[in-house]
């Protein structure tokens, strides 16, 4: 989960432009739901294991938050990099948000949590999160994912980390560690239509070594005591990962994003000030490399970093 903390400009974005974006950007194959309406909502919750009934008041409330949560989005991008990338603006537009807010420890769904004025994370239960918005964006971007692109995420959690990206790359994977959140969200992307979406229950840390071609993009939604050796390895000469390093529920953790050069070297460069839940599985119990840094060892953030909060 990602939480954003920093003022917002608002610039204005109407929905018309986001939209022409998305029908230029997304291709029409990974577009999405078509005609998306309550009965469709439904349906889909209802073939993804999560049932769910609303008013047609309660379904247009929420769609008609979209467009203002489109602006934020596009100015907190504009913010943060200088310019919002058509493809994270078209993701958005097509994922259908309220569809992935569900509280999985209490089989309940959340739909009239989306698009909210002030942009948190929400609970999906066993510990895991809904980020909130504004952060999955800042996510995608930093990622800079395009359509030849693999991508792994580590740490499912709703599903909408990977929907995005789904969205502009060829394939995209994802690892869950909760096993009953990692069953229950791998079949929520079926009824969607997302066919270009693997997900399992497992260790992150590891990474997915199946995939014998590696991954372009690999992002990681859980603060790492330290990069783990096996996504270094899985990750493409030329290849981006994004990942929280820093202490379990501590202040003082950094984004980091690492890039590898055609010549298999790996880069490493400080973003933000961030805060994420930590790690588990095999990062709680192995040692960190001899010569890796750690977070004992890796710059505390810089003054001028806003903090994040973050988890999955």
């Amino acid at each position: 989960m990602f939480s954003t903390l920093p003022m917002i400009t608002r610039r204005d974005f109407g929905r018309g432009l986001v939209a022409t974006a998305a029908a230029a950007i997304v291709r029409p194959a990974l577009a999405g739901p078509a005609n998306w309406n309550r009965a469709t909502y439904e349906e889909a919750m209802r073939a993804s294991g999560r049932p769910v009934s609303l008013t047609d008041a309660q379904f247009n409330a929420i769609q008609a938050r979209k467009p203002a949560a489109m602006k934020r989005i596009n100015a907190y991008l504009i913010e943060r990099f200088g310019t919002a990338d058509p493809r994270v603006l078209a993701a958005f537009e097509a994922v259908p948000r309220e569809y992935y807010h569900y509280l999985y420890s209490e089989h309940r769904a959340t739909p009239g949590e989306a698009y909210e004025d002030t942009p948190k994370p929400w609970a999906l239960g066993y510990g895991s999160a809904l980020s909130d918005y504004l952060g999955q964006a800042y996510m995608t971007q930093i990622a800079k994912p395009g359509p030849d692109d693999v991508t792994l995420e580590v740490g499912t959690g709703s599903g909408f980390q990977s929907s995005l990206l789904s969205r502009i790359v060829k394939r995209a994977y994802s690892i869950e560690i909760i096993e009953p959140l990692g069953h229950a969200v791998g079949k929520i992307f079926a009824p969607l239509g997302y066919d270009n979406i693997q997900s399992r229950v497992g260790d992150g840390y590891y990474g997915w070594p199946e995939v014998k071609e590696g991954f372009d993009i690999i992002i990681v939604t859980c603060a790492a005591q330290y990069a783990p050796p096996e996504l270094f390895k899985q990750l493409k000469p030329g290849g981006r990962m994004i990942i929280p390093i820093g202490q379990p529920f501590k202040r003082g953790q950094v984004l980091y994003l690492y890039t590898k050069d055609a010549e298999g070297k790996v880069h490493s460069k400080r973003d933000m000030g961030v805060f994420f839940i930590p790690m588990t599985g095999a990062m709680m119990k192995t040692p960190a490399p001899k010569g890796t840094p750690t977070a004992e060892t890796l710059a505390p953030a810089p003054a001028e970093a806003p903090a994040e909060k973050t988890t999955n």
